[in-house]
């Protein structure tokens, strides 16, 4: 299941893990390593998850997770940390934090339990994305097109989500890649290009092109743009 997930850890080398491996499994990351920033960036933008350390330069987690709940901040949190002690997990628990994870972790559980708080925080009728003949069933992170399975890589279902979410609009190359890759958009770098021309490889092979270029403004999912919409 995609989503938009806050790393908050000031272990640069762990940090690095959760962000590639999150990323990896599709889902779009950013990270921020202190108490200040992580106030900041939880009010600034609107996150599916947020993956909480509790001891942090700054406000420690505790803290952060206080004022953010205090604030009106409902995203789920996940606690990951090396305090195991019961009483450390309550006061986690009973601090507003939905879910608790201790270092050591193995990956595949903070993955599930991830998609897991994810999942629930999302009502039931936005688990399927759809546009004309394209269908992603967003639990199964499963893909098809006319009723046939297609097989995206985790990034390109990634960026076919956030095209299904905005239907016949055009989007800003900046928008699009901050959006999917948690990043500002580098005008030198090809990565958009190249993962573009391979979702549309993906789609084409079941239909027609649904994917548009519109010159100098971004993409478009759906029918090319009319002379004077391009070039408003």
């Amino acid at each position: 299941m995609a989503g938009r997930v806050l790393v908050i850890e000031d272990d640069a080398s762990l940090a690095r893990s959760i962000v590639d491996g999150l990323s990896d499994e599709g889902f779009t990351v950013s990270h921020v390593a202190d108490g200040d920033s992580a106030r900041e960036t939880l009010r600034a933008g609107d996150w599916d998850l947020v993956i909480l350390d509790w001891w942090l330069p700054g406000p420690d987690g505790l803290e952060v997770l206080d004022g953010y709940r205090r604030e009106g901040g409902n995203s789920p949190v996940l606690f990951l940390t090396a305090r195991d002690a019961v009483s450390d997990r309550v006061r986690g628990l009973d601090g507003g934090a939905d879910d608790y994870l201790c270092k050591p972790f193995a990956f595949d559980e903070l993955i599930a339990r991830a998609r897991a708080l994810i999942r629930r925080g999302r009502p039931a009728e936005v688990m399927t994305l759809s546009y004309r003949d394209v269908r992603v069933d967003l639990a199964l992170q499963k893909a098809e097109r006319a009723g046939h399975p297609l097989n995206p890589t985790a990034k390109e279902l990634a960026l076919l989500v956030f095209f299904l979410r905005h239907p016949d609009e055009i989007l800003s190359r900046g928008r699009i890649y901050g959006h999917v890759w948690g990043e500002d958009y580098d005008f030198a770098s090809n990565t958009l290009d190249v993962h573009i021309k391979e979702l549309r490889r993906t789609l084409e092979a079941r239909g027609t092109r649904l994917i548009q270029t519109v010159r100098g403004r971004g993409y478009l999912l759906g029918d090319p743009p009319l002379p004077a919409e391009e070039h408003p």
